[in-house]
């Protein structure tokens, strides 16, 4: 029996949780691992962190808490060992928003709207006051990475550029954003009504950022392609009620282009030093993305930038971080 086995064991021993079936979930880019545990029709979430790996469930019990309380569909705490990184939470649905659209692609336009409509209700509350903000010095900091492990160049002033861009368009972060808000984070709830339709889950790395972070990661999924139609309904709906104060479609692309370029290094770093080289197919729509979003006359500079310092995801490209 292994470390992790043994203390899941000890952690649920005397529940009446401890007998029931356990089957491993699907593993995302974190050192965290899910596994349901189940009984008759009963099921509940096992959230296995170690802090070894550099996991800490503080901040994931705090936010579900916060999210709960002002009536998100966010898990519920049933016992918590943060010393061990251990988590038994409610189990919000077995069907996410990737797997439903994939069963019905008819469904799309009304499940991203029912996710649009979360994050306008997220913009009314209070971020917790200790949280990372994504300024825009942040912001560009959180780029370095495209240089260290998928540019394998320095990328100062590709840094510079984006923090310009930020500075002008996305300057200040002032609402709650959940940061991984995809489809595979969303769970579809069609037994419930309104916000509660859709479970939230992977927020554990909130933080305040400029409104329409989220929408960003929704709209722009790394994992599956949104349809133009429903890009453009969605951009429209949120317009219409977001607390932004900044041109709004200026801003979700210089967002974009932040984020994607992180996320094109987060990657290759887990392709290079982690040996999950599953994310090699991603990154082709990621770097779509970036050239999407730097189609906008506004980011003219920040796309040259890019341009001469960041290199485009070729198949040689991705060959080589596996080797």
């Amino acid at each position: 029996m292994s470390d992790r086995a043994a203390l899941i064991d000890e952690f649920l021993s005397d529940t009446v949780w401890q007998n029931w079936t356990r089957t491993v979930l699907a593993g995302d880019a974190s050192a965290r691992r899910y596994i349901r545990l189940t009984s008759n029709s009963q099921s509940k979430i096992l959230m296995d962190a170690p802090p070894e790996n550099g996991e800490d469930t503080a901040p994931f019990v705090q936010i579900a808490t916060l999210l709960r309380k002002a009536g998100f569909a966010a898990p519920d705490v049933l016992r918590h060992d943060a010393r061990t990184g251990l988590l038994l939470l409610s189990d919000l649905g077995t069907v996410d928003y990737a797997q439903r659209l994939r069963q019905t692609p008819a469904d799309e336009s009304t499940l991203y709207h029912s996710a649009t409509t979360v994050l306008l209700r997220l913009e009314q509350l209070a971020p917790p006051p200790h949280l990372k903000h994504l300024t825009p010095a942040v912001g560009a900091e959180m780029v370095e990475i495209v240089g260290t492990h998928y540019a394998h160049a320095p990328v100062s002033d590709l840094c510079a550029e984006v923090q310009k861009s930020l500075e002008e368009f996305a300057p200040e972060p002032t609402v709650l954003a959940l940061r991984d808000y995809h489809a595979e984070n969303l769970i579809w709830r069609a037994d419930r009504t309104g916000i509660d339709q859709v479970g939230l889950l992977d927020f554990q790395d909130a933080f305040v950022a400029p409104p329409g972070y989220d929408l960003v990661s929704l709209l722009r999924d790394a994992r599956r392609d949104v349809s133009p139609a429903i890009v453009e309904d969605m951009i429209t709906y949120f317009g219409a009620h977001t607390k932004a104060t900044t041109p709004l479609r200026t801003s979700l692309a210089c967002l974009g282009v932040q984020r994607n370029l992180r996320i094109l290094g987060v990657f290759a770093r887990l392709v290079s030093t982690l040996n999950k080289p599953r994310y090699t197919a991603f990154m082709p729509r990621v770097w779509a993305h970036i050239m999407q979003d730097l189609q906008d006359p506004a980011l003219a500079t920040l796309r040259q930038a890019v341009m001469d310092l960041v290199p485009e995801p070729t198949a040689t490209r991705l060959a080589g971080l596996t080797t």
